[in-house]
């Protein structure tokens, strides 16, 4: 044979095996794929022929041993419809169907009376036994079919996370959370599914994984639902014993920013919309909302003061109870006590505005706001939720001292949670940021998954640092946090507490008597599993005065569960 024959022959081979290697992956998304979806639809057809059938992929929790249960996925119901013009004695009708299923009256009327209209929706989500009982009625223009809508069987549980479906114009997609997020790769559109296939997996796998991805999959999140129960019960007894405005917190791996519960109190039942009236209820301000964070941020200023060498948990200053800075007074929160010279131990302990203060006055501005932007306070994480918002941070562009000083104890500026978790993250976990994030895995329709983990951010702290504010923080929980009462005899626990006034956007200033409560910890101390922070708004009630006392208990409980729950090993 010439070479030019052999080449033919090459070529044609190479031809056919394209070809029928299109033919069995069209084959197999056609019958494994999309098989359960085409079924779906020819019976769907039989009923309804115009109408297509509802798709979208699931989003999952992962208990303690990995196993994914379902949080949103797709459940099969029945709907109801009439064609007004084929029903006769709408009243009467009523009558049979409301035996069945509850139905407004005055609704049903009004829609038999359209008699122009080929079909009207009269109720969704009925379950067999309701539809087998309708059908058996045979009611002319009464039409019974089977749908498919999202449900979420955890109800409220971290329902400000997962989101929800809601209507965009005339198409159901993600309005909130996950849902929104991931919406890209929840949502289904079998015209792209083919292109995608080819496009995607020979671009490479890892670029699919995004917010706007159209290949189609399935989300697993770090999300354990026992443990995000336990966080929102605590939030909930917060807010019922002091009667807060709102109140939120995380629970999150401080090594690798994965997510074990993040949670706010009220929140809603997604699987119950129509019982909302306020549609901000279904925001999640754990990443949308900035707070003034108070005095968990002392231990940022105390980590970035020793880090720079300007002091060290032996340093000592005399604290007069307050100071002036620009015209300003600075005093603690007992309104001026002298307490003479004390050290930075006792700063963090007796949690000292003037001390906070005294650590900023000797790094300089400069370098204290380079260290607050390096712990990431004015930028976003990362998070994978939509509508993060960055954190306010400008007084640090101030050319004025009594800007920065109040930033030191966590006034003047503002963060969202995640953003101050992630901060504070990095004096457990060797002086490093993390990128917090829920999805740990996308399983692709194709059948492929790709697993998620953010690769580890740039180190702002020295993990000597780490070791040192860690130990400082440890020193606080045991000797001074409600008069060492809370120690853990064989755990240590690393925390600070917080109490910030609130600022009137008004008429400027803050409120009087109104305040912000957070409180922050990671154990165990020295090689820690998690880092929890809360937080509650406006709390009310006699002895509710300071984080101390408003979130210690919740706090002290959680940190019980968890060690308990996943059996870590005592530390000291």
């Amino acid at each position: 044979m010439t070479p030019n024959s052999v080449f033919r022959i090459r070529l044609i081979a190479v031809g056919v095996g394209v070809v029928v290697l299109f033919f069995i992956v069209r084959l197999y998304l056609l019958q494994i794929v999309s098989g359960d979806d085409f079924r779906q639809r020819a019976e769907r057809q039989y009923l309804r022929p115009n109408q297509e059938i509802y798709d979208r992929g699931s989003i999952f929790f992962k208990d303690a041993d990995g196993t994914a249960v379902g949080a949103a996925i797709l459940k099969t119901g029945y709907t109801l419809g009439i064609n007004p013009k084929a029903l006769d004695n709408a009243p009467a009708v009523w009558n049979k169907l409301n035996a069945v299923v509850p139905i407004d009256q005055n609704d049903f009327l009004t829609r038999a009376a359209q008699k122009t209209q080929l079909y009207s929706v009269v109720a969704k989500k009925l379950d067999e036994a309701a539809a087998t009982k309708i059908s058996e009625l045979k009611i002319p223009g009464v039409l019974i079919y089977k749908d498919r809508y999202r449900y979420y069987p955890f109800g409220s549980l971290a329902a400000n996370t997962v989101g929800l479906v809601g209507y965009q114009g005339d198409i159901l997609a993600g309005r909130y959370g996950l849902e929104r997020y991931y919406d890209g790769t929840l949502s289904r559109d079998d015209s792209n599914l083919y292109s995608n296939l080819f496009a995607e997996i020979f671009s490479g796998i890892e670029k699919t994984v995004d917010s706007k991805s159209k290949f189609e999959g399935d989300v697993v999140t770090s999300i354990e639902p026992t443990v995000e129960a336990e966080l929102e019960k605590e939030l909930a007894s917060v807010q019922k014993k002091w009667n807060s405005r709102l109140s939120g917190g995380i629970i999150m791996d401080p090594k690798t920013g994965e997510i074990f519960a993040m949670g706010v109190s009220p929140t809603f039942d997604p699987n119950n919309l129509q019982n909302e009236s306020d549609p901000a209820v279904f925001s999640n301000p754990l990443v949308e909302n900035v707070y003034e964070m108070g005095s968990i941020i002392k231990s940022l200023t105390m980590a970035a003061g020793i880090d720079s060498g300007a002091v060290t948990a032996t340093t000592t200053y005399d604290d007069t109870g307050f100071i002036e800075v620009n015209g300003s007074r600075i005093e603690n929160w007992d309104g001026g006590l002298n307490r003479g010279v004390v050290d930075m131990q006792v700063v963090l302990n007796e949690s000292l505005n003037t001390g906070a203060s005294f650590v900023a006055q000797k790094m300089g501005s400069q370098l204290f706001s380079d260290y607050f932007r390096r712990f990431g306070l004015g930028e976003d994480t990362g998070i994978d939720l939509p509508n993060e918002t960055p954190g306010l941070i400008d007084n640090l562009n101030s050319p004025r001292d009594v800007e920065h000083d109040t930033a030191s104890f966590g006034q003047g500026i503002a963060m969202t949670p995640i953003i101050t978790i992630r901060a504070l993250a990095s004096l457990a976990n060797g002086g490093y940021l993390v990128t917090p994030h829920l999805a740990t895995r996308i399983d692709y329709k194709i059948g492929l998954s790709k697993d998620i983990a953010p690769e580890r951010g740039p180190q702002v702290i020295k993990s000597s640092t780490d070791a040192e504010i860690t130990r400082m923080l440890v020193n606080l929980v045991d000797n001074a946090l409600l008069n060492g009462t809370v120690k853990m005899a064989h755990y240590s626990i690393a925390a600070k507490t917080g109490t910030a006034q609130i600022a009137d956007r008004v008429n400027g200033g803050y409120y009087k008597d109104r305040y912000l409560h957070s409180f922050f910890g990671y154990f165990p101390a020295h090689n820690p599993r998690f880092i929890v922070l809360l937080y509650t708004v406006e709390p009310k009630g006699v002895g509710g005065d300071f984080a101390s006392y408003t979130l210690t208990p919740p706090f002290m409980d959680i940190a019980k569960f968890l060690i308990n729950y996943y059996k870590i090993p005592p530390d000291r």
